[in-house]
């Protein structure tokens, strides 16, 4: 059973959890606790590859055809038979909204919407592919998911007949229209519960049965691909009668990844998750935010008491960074390259408690990095400790004045971040 949850990674937001009754599946893939909070990072299928995997499970999706040039589209279109939907295929939602979803009744059609989504910015992720998909007669549409209930420690799946929208809105504004069940992990969903579930929503018999064999269907694959969320939206009738899904959206946990080497291979990160792994490679837990206060901090308790000292104060955390109980200089190098990468940075906050840690070890590695690097960053180091004598001088050395208090230094990251002279 593959529901657990990486001990290695943790994110602090600035905001309070949402009870899954009035949260999206979506945001419950990385769900909030709290204003400091656990969070259970995954790895995000885009919708054509979620639908492969939907079909390794038996699950009715329509028979599309993935493309990266405006050319391929008219191809496949061409293959598929008109009309057909262009469809942006990026690790968010709202693409309709954003123009990134058309439809083509000719393959000159198709290459026109191609062209025109491709390279289109939609939530911070750039448009690189494309699915082309059939279109289709919709007769209804509606709503299948299965998630985690980390408050019960279980898997929960959610049907409504208001699909094909914001399920967060339906929870927000027609709860009633929602309908959970919770999952025993260890005899899966059976075939009475999803039908109970499945006549909630349909009143024939023959849609009903397809709808709970889908139902049965989407939890093997989440359980069969160790996955912390599976989304159909919408679930759709078609007007032969047929059940189908025509959207797709699939989670991954990636602690479990080593145990699913195809979709491993088949990861398609966004800049952020990019930065992480790489990080990751070098010992560091690192995650992007979207504040301005760059933080490097040694542990993760440390890191998040950081972060809410940041916030308490008026401030922004960039990043949540974790060099981790024992630093080399040369990992100390590494966080500073990740934190001056990262354009919303406006001042860097250095707040190390040597334990195992040893601030003469930060302290080298800092001076090295800005030796190495050409950045006007303000920089504010907090250090207390083992060997923070040794660390202070060294610091003082390059004309670094260290502090000793979290606080303080926190004030004073804030306050550099928002002279005129702190903007990049």
């Amino acid at each position: 059973m593959g529901f657990r949850r990486s001990s290695e990674k943790y994110h602090l937001y600035d905001h309070c959890a949402c009870d899954i009754v009035n949260a999206d599946l979506e945001k419950l893939s990385s769900f909030d606790f709290s204003l400091t909070g656990i969070v259970w990072r995954a790895m995000k299928l885009e919708e054509f590859q979620a639908k492969k995997l939907f079909r390794k499970y038996g699950i009715p999706v329509p028979d599309g055809i993935m493309v990266t040039t405006a050319e391929e589209a008219r191809s496949a279109a061409e293959k598929i038979g008109c009309p057909v939907v262009i469809k942006a295929q990026v690790q968010a939602g709202g693409r309709g909204k954003a123009g990134g979803v058309k439809v083509a009744g000719t393959p000159a059609e198709a290459y026109i919407a191609a062209n025109s989504i491709l390279g289109m910015d939609i939530k911070g992720f750039k448009v690189e592919r494309l699915l082309v998909d059939p279109a289709v007669s919709i007769a209804g549409e509606y709503y299948v998911g299965i998630t985690i209930d980390r408050s019960k420690k279980l898997p929960v799946i959610m049907v409504s007949a208001s699909g094909g929208m914001d399920i967060e809105k339906v929870a927000a504004e027609t709860p009633e229209k929602i309908f959970f069940k919770e999952i025993n992990p260890e005899r899966g969903l059976r075939s009475f519960e999803a039908k109970r579930l499945a006549f909630r929503l349909f009143q024939s018999k023959k849609q009903a049965l397809s709808a709970a064999s889908i139902m049965v269907q989407l939890w093997e694959c989440i359980h069969g691909s160790d996955a912390s969320l599976a989304e159909i939206n919408p679930l759709a009738e078609l007007k032969d009668g047929s059940i189908v899904a025509l959207d797709a959206k699939i989670v991954l946990d990636d602690s479990a990844l080593f145990r699913h080497p195809v979709e491993e291979g088949q990861w398609l990160p966004s800049p952020s998750e990019e930065k992480e792994y790489n990080a990751k490679k070098h010992g560091l837990s690192y995650v992007q935010l979207e504040g301005e206060i760059g933080c490097m901090v040694n542990g993760a308790g440390l890191a998040m008491a950081t972060m809410d000292v940041i916030k308490h104060l008026g401030g922004t955390p960039a990043n949540f960074l974790d060099i981790g109980g024992s630093s080399s200089p040369e990992k100390v190098i590494h966080a500073m390259e990740l934190l001056v990468s990262d354009s919303n940075v406006k001042a860097v906050f250095i707040n190390v408690f040597g334990g195992i840690t040893r601030c003469d070890d930060v302290a080298r590695g800092l001076v090295a990095a800005l030796k190495e690097i050409q950045t006007d960053l303000p920089l504010v180091v907090r250090l207390t400790g083992t060997n923070e004598e040794e660390g202070i001088r060294i610091l003082s050395e390059y004309g670094i004045t260290a502090l000793k208090n979290m606080t303080e230094g926190a004030r004073e990251a804030i306050r550099l971040a928002r002279k005129e002279g702190g903007s990049r």
